[in-house]
């Protein structure tokens, strides 16, 4: 059974960084397809990145190009999403997801594996 856990979110300021990380068991992270999705109150969930199986390819939304970057640490079967220069618009509750047919896709339904999610909140 694969289980995906999130942990890393919370309060932050306008222009702070928080690092998001998901710990992942049940299945070698080298063998799937990582990202991370996001939903804000009253908004449809949507990709923030994905990296494909290898990392060799990445899907940033436009919103979030430059300032955060999706990564992997096998060793550890955990993969990241850093986040900088955060604003209020990136204020959702961040899934982590994954998927055995190894493409950075921005499909939700094409992901296998959801976290429970974390929350994020960036004031002002």
């Amino acid at each position: 059974q694969v289980q995906l856990v999130e942990s890393g979110g919370g309060l932050v300021q306008a222009g702070g960084s928080l690092r998001l990380v998901c710990t992942v068991s049940g299945r070698t992270i080298s063998s799937n397809a990582w990202g991370w999705f996001r939903q804000a109150p009253g908004k449809e969930r949507e990709l923030v990145a994905a990296m494909s199986r290898n990392s060799s390819v990445t899907n940033y939304a436009d919103s979030v190009k430059g300032r955060f970057t999706i990564s992997r640490d096998n060793a550890k079967n955990q993969f990241y999403l850093q986040m900088n220069g955060l604003n209020p618009e990136d204020t959702a509750w961040y899934f982590c997801t994954g998927s055995p047919q190894g493409v950075a896709t921005n499909y939700g339904p094409y992901y296998s594996y959801w976290g429970q999610g974390t929350q994020v909140t960036v004031s002002s």
